[in-house]
């Protein structure tokens, strides 16, 4: 199938990546795009949002780039505002923003918890809150929350922030479901599994966690424990992505659409 995103425009948070390679709001964009998707590129990082905005002009499709902070409301608000200015509605709202900090509850510092409840939660919320009143008015729209199988179960790393911002993160998403769900606003969750992005790369956290900081230790580490073998990467999340934003799940909403190769479904 091509084109099935045609006519529609996707307002992309976290649409950078912050190494080289393939993060899943870069993937999820560039997705989007050869789906027929106008892309509106946001990301904290302005040069990271624009190397994926060249991507999609480079293949053909049409996106523009800007700089957002999510923790600040301001931001956010500028950010739809500009989207809605530069194409006159946004039919998809991928938040895909996310970051971890290592430690349990009693080695997180209350900077750190804040910190990350901001950026993993706290924006989403003002996401939401901005784009939500633009989408009733043009007669619905989909929502697409990207948030963790950390949410869900304990995965070995203790990081209480991660489970915590993403558990609340996918009530959010079910009760905004059912709010907005007479209005025709949809919104779901994504929930990845053990993913090989730059953004898991560059956690020195992570590596330690898993293999003494030994990177490539870490990856085969991570995919030992997978029923299929392997570690998903950004693309399996940008697919789905794809399927939610599109009229094909015109009928889902409230879902935690699991993408994890089965590690969820493991006893140990």
């Amino acid at each position: 199938m091509v084109e099935r995103l045609k006519g529609k425009i996707a307002l992309v948070v976290g649409a950078g990546s912050i190494g080289p390679g393939w993060g899943n709001g870069k993937a999820t964009a560039v997705a989007l795009a050869r789906e027929g998707a106008k892309i509106f590129c946001a990301d904290i990082n302005l040069a990271a949002a624009e190397e994926t905005a060249e991507i999609v002009r480079s293949e053909g499709g049409e996106a523009v780039a800007h700089r957002a902070d999510v923790s600040k409301a301001a931001d956010v608000k500028a950010m739809v505002e500009a989207c809605i200015s530069a194409y006159g509605r946004i039919d998809v709202l991928d938040n895909n923003v996310g970051i971890a900090e290592i430690g349990g509850v009693v080695e997180i510092s209350e900077v750190e918890w804040d910190r990350v409840f901001a950026v993993n939660l706290k924006g989403a919320y003002l996401a939401m809150k901005q784009t939500i009143p633009f989408m009733v008015r043009q007669g619905g729209g989909s929502i697409i929350n990207i948030s963790s199988i950390a949410s869900i179960r304990y995965t070995g790393v203790p990081y209480a922030t991660y489970y915590a911002s993403k558990a609340a993160l996918n009530q959010l998403t079910k009760t905004t479901a059912v709010e907005y769900a007479s209005r025709r606003v949809r919104v779901n969750a994504i929930l990845p599994g053990l993913m090989k992005t730059p953004m898991v790369e560059k956690s020195a956290g992570l590596a330690k966690s898993y293999a003494g900081g030994n990177v490539e230790e870490m990856w085969r580490a991570r995919d030992r424990q997978v029923p299929m073998g392997f570690g998903g990467d950004a693309w399996d999340i940008a697919w789905a992505a794809v399927y939610l934003a599109s009229d094909e799940s015109r009928y889902v909403t409230g879902i935690e659409l699991v993408v994890d190769g089965g590690i969820t479904l493991k006893y140990v």
